[in-house]
Order: structure tokens, then C-alpha cells, then sequence
């Protein structure tokens, strides 16, 4: 089978294609047909070691995948040979066939397209975990997202509606927040112009209730500034490269919570809410409630035009590779 291989650290330009024999799955694992592979920005840090998980090289890349079972390993019940399946594999994914942990699958429901399916796993999975698990969003709060016309920012505007929160988008350009008002924000901020924290203040009566932070960098101290008396600022990532510094004094004078989002680790350590909260955005998917945004579709020949692209924040929604 065919294989993207990281062999040595470094950028998308290193990544090789070859031929490698498929493995057999184990105990509590399944061989799985890969027909779609979620991509996200943490591979373009992945394949550098830059990443807070390190895999033994070599390694494929792509953490959220979309296949048919093909092989079943001992001790596992839940699933047959031929079921659709969609889940998060943390690496691995970018490959023809992948051996993967069962537990970790959720089956795709009928009229659910492989590359949506693909696409829900972490970027939508992340959100829904930060926005109802961890700061309890309710309906009326004022969310305020950054990075919003990325996959996580798509996801956090879907999710942040339904939820019935007054969802801010906050981007780099006005074409991305004309993107993001497709998607149902109602209202925009662009970063690169304005100032965010003012802008936030603006829009919002007391300051914002939620800040959804996937960039870090310089923008995670002018939107905590921004933040309203018991606000909550939920730590997605550093798209921006720069983990940022934060006056504490600020959080003590809002009486603001920062909350951490570690989504990996929560779907070890709390497996039964991660598959319930994969079983919500599966049915809300199939229902039309959520309609996540293919960017592009790319070959597998194409991995380094993916990767770069997710890399200088070009991608609107999901980039998706198809073998």
C-alpha cells in the first residue's frame, strides 16, 4: 500500500510516497480503508517535531480519518468488516490502510460523505469539548472567536450558534470575514486593522463572555483584555507561532477564568464524553446542523501544497487528502 512517510524532521517539501506492507491489527484494533484524511495545522508542526507529541520516525502524518473496515483484530465487538468509519488517530492517517484502536471509531451515518465525516473529528470534536465542557457556553453569551475562518473557527461558529451564543469572527482579512458571515457570524473583526480589544469592547455591552483562541500570540492579551466580569478565555493553540505571556493582574481583575483545551488527552482520559460529544456532531451533521467547508480536496501527491497552505493560514474550513 501506499504511504506518506515523515523520514526526517522537517518541513512538507521532505515528506516521501512509498510503497510499505500493511500491518495487522492487534488486540482492540481494526484495519481501516482510508478514504478521506482530515488535515490541520498541528501537521505542519508535527512533521518538525515541534509538536507536543513526538512520533518514532518514520511516521505518517494526518490525525482524523474516514474509511471501511476491512480487518478485525481479537476482542472487538462493536464494530464488522465493512462498517464506515470516522474517527481521531492523533498521526498515521495518511496512508491507504491504517491499523487503528476500535474504541476510537464512530460509525458514519448513511448519507454522510466520507470527507465531511473526516473533517469533524478534531476541529469540530475540539470545539465542541471547549465551548460545552469546559466554559459551559449558554444561550445569549457573546463568543468571540479568533482565527475564525480556519477549521477550528468554522467549527466554533457552527457550534457557538447552535448553542445560541451572539458569535463575533475575528480574522486577518475582510474576504475571511465575509466567510465567516456566510457561516452565520453576526459580527466581524478584523485584526489586521482594528484593534482588537477595542473592537471586541465595541460590540459587545460589558466585554465579551467567551474568547475562542486558536492563534495565541500577540492577540491573546488584547482579547483577555477585552474579556467581561467572569469571562472565559479557552486556549485552543498558537497558529501565530508565539505561546504568549499574560499579565496575571488581568485575570484577577476580571475574575476571568483561562482554560486550558487539551482535546487529545481529554479523549483518553475521559473516553465516554468524547464519544458522546462525536455521537452529537455526527447526528447534527447527518441532520444538516452542521455543514463543515471542504477548502480543497487534495492527492496525496499534493500533501506539500496542503501542509504549506495550512501553514500560511490560507485554508478556509478543511483541507482534506483523499488516497
Amino acid at each position: 500500500m501506499r504511504a506518506i512517510l515523515c523520514k526526517t524532521l522537517g518541513g512538507p517539501d521532505g515528506l516521501t510516497i512509498e510503497e510499505i506492507a500493511p500491518d495487522l491489527p492487534g488486540d482492540g484494533e481494526v484495519a481501516v480503508a482510508i478514504k478521506a484524511v482530515g488535515l490541520n495545522f498541528f501537521d505542519t508542526l508535527i512533521i518538525q517535531g515541534k509538536y507536543q507529541v513526538k512520533p518514532e520516525l518514520p511516521f505518517s502524518p494526518g490525525g482524523e480519518i474516514a474509511g471501511v473496515v476491512t480487518k478485525l483484530g481479537r476482542n472487538v465487538t462493536h464494530l464488522k468488516a465493512g462498517d464506515r468509519v470516522m474517527g481521531y488517530v492523533g498521526h498515521g492517517g495518511a496512508r491507504e490502510e491504517a491499523v487503528v484502536k476500535a474504541r476510537g471509531l464512530s460509525l458514519i451515518p448513511e448519507g454522510l460523505s466520507d470527507e465531511i465525516a473526516a473533517g469533524l473529528s478534531i476541529t469540530y470534536g475540539t470545539t465542541l469539548h471547549a465551548l460545552k465542557d469546559r466554559a459551559h457556553v449558554k444561550a445569549g453569551e457573546t463568543l468571540a472567536i479568533l482565527g475564525a475562518a480556519g477549521g477550528v473557527g468554522q467549527a466554533a461558529i457552527e457550534i457557538g450558534k447552535i448553542m445560541g451564543a451572539k458569535v463575533i469572527a475575528c480574522a486577518s482579512s475582510d474576504d475571511k470575514l465575509d466567510f465567516c458571515s456566510r457561516l452565520g457570524a453576526d459580527e466581524g473583526v478584523n485584526y489586521d486593522r482594528q484593534n482588537l480589544k477595542d473592537a471586541l469592547r465595541a460590540l459587545s455591552q460589558d466585554g465579551v463572555d467567551v474568547v475562542y483562541d486558536p492563534v495565541g500570540g500577540d492577540l491573546t492579551e488584547l482579547a483577555v483584555r477585552a474579556l467581561s466580569w467572569n469571562g472565559r478565555h479557552l486556549v485552543i493553540g498558537f497558529a501565530q507561532g508565539e505561546i504568549p505571556k499574560l499579565p496575571l493582574n488581568l485575570v484577577l481583575l476580571k475574575s476571568a477564568n483561562i482554560q486550558g483545551v487539551f482535546w487529545g488527552a481529554h479523549t483518553e482520559r475521559e473516553p465516554e464524553r468524547h464519544r458522546a460529544n462525536m455521537d452529537q456532531l455526527l447526528a447534527w451533521a447527518s441532520e444538516g446542523k452542521l455543514a463543515p467547508h471542504v477548502h480543497r480536496r487534495y492527492r496525496f501527491e499534493e500533501i506539500a501544497d496542503a501542509l504549506g497552505a495550512l501553514a500560511r493560514r490560507e485554508v478556509k474550513g478543511k483541507a482534506i487528502l483523499v488516497p
